[in-house]
């Protein structure tokens, strides 16, 4: 794992979890900068979390990939703005929940391939630490290392990788990979890399644009089984549709990595992205869908991507992002009993 992440790797610099202090002995007046610990992923051998339940955040520094593809870089520099975000939250849960900041995958000299290995492996030493992910991008490149890491974590044990994929997305992103990797291409090469193993590929995206994907996009959707939802179709069709849909689609995993990319949003919640959208979902349907789908019981790691704060505006998209991890965090601790 060290070697893995050599030069694509730096430990959390703490002094960015700042902010408003109420008491310094009344954890119900305590914020997340008040409860959040450094993890050196280079030196965590045993989990530091024994018998209790911790969340780890973790950047994702590049957006390589986003270059790759020809969008508008600067989601590189999302991790921190979405740290400096989450620094006033409240703690909603019991002292018995840990929050680790793990620090920052990084990508230097354009290379995504290393940076997405180093992801990859650390997603697998922080599940074998026993706590739970949550990935803050960056470009959506990341989605291809999250999603090797759990694959790899279970393989190390012995276990058949058994993980679905559900995606808050305007695309696909199952573009062909024949000139390497970028953010556009990771789902397919998940698929192909499944595929090549004997794996079935289980992929779901909520709020797919028409006018955001080739119709060959939408044919190699269908070639490789993709249960999509159209934005269109959730706002004329409403949560039953969705509900349903998402039952479904669960049912036939025991897994679910949830990753959500920002442009899923239209611009009037989320400027600060690689791909303005003017259309978009609305992001109190999106929670509803979330914390549906973490009810499950089945989640295993999330992310955020593409947050951009070159173009966002009060940081309007970081605080989303700030949002949806607040969402996750303490949708989870209800759902065992240790929520405040």
């Amino acid at each position: 794992m060290k070697a893995m992440l050599k030069n694509h790797y730096l430990p959390a610099d703490m002094a960015i979890w700042t902010g408003r202090t109420d008491s310094t002995d009344n954890y119900d007046a305590f914020r997340w900068h008040q409860w959040m610990r450094g993890l050196d992923l280079n030196k965590a051998d045993s989990s530091p979390a024994a018998g209790q339940v911790g969340f780890v955040l973790l950047g994702f520094c590049c957006d390589e990939g986003v270059r790759r593809n020809h969008g508008r870089t600067g989601a590189a520099k999302g991790p921190d703005a979405i740290r400096r975000e989450l620094a006033n939250l409240p703690c909603t849960f019991s002292p018995e929940v840990l929050l680790f900041d793990a620090g920052n995958i990084i990508c230097p000299d354009g290379g995504l391939e290393e940076s997405q290995a180093a992801l990859a492996s650390a997603i697998s030493s922080i599940r074998k630490l026993g706590l739970f992910p949550l990935v803050m991008g960056g470009g959506h490149e990341l989605a291809l290392g999250h999603y090797r890491g759990h694959r790899d974590f279970m393989i190390g044990r012995m276990q058949t990788p058994d993980i679905g994929i559900i995606n808050f997305d305007a695309h696909f992103d199952l573009r062909p990979f024949t000139n390497g990797s970028s953010s556009g291409t990771m789902f397919r090469q998940i698929a192909q890399e499944d595929t090549d193993s004997g794996l079935k590929f289980r992929y779901m995206c909520l709020g797919i644009q028409r006018f955001s994907n080739t119709l060959e996009l939408f044919k190699t959707a269908e070639q490789y089984g993709v249960v999509h939802i159209p934005a269109e179709e959730i706002a004329a069709k409403g949560d039953w549709n969705v509900i349903e849909k998402l039952d479904e689609f669960m049912k036939d995993t025991n897994n679910i990595y949830i990753t959500v990319c920002a442009d899923v949003f239209s611009t009037a919640f989320a400027p600060g992205v690689s791909a303005a959208q003017p259309l978009g979902l609305y992001p109190d349907d999106v929670l509803k869908y979330l914390k549906h789908i973490l009810r499950s019981e089945k989640v295993i790691g999330f992310d955020i991507a593409e947050v951009s704060p070159r173009f966002d505006q009060d940081s309007t998209t970081a605080s989303l992002a700030k949002v949806l991890i607040f969402a996750v965090v303490n949708t989870l601790c209800r759902l065992k009993g240790i929520a405040r």
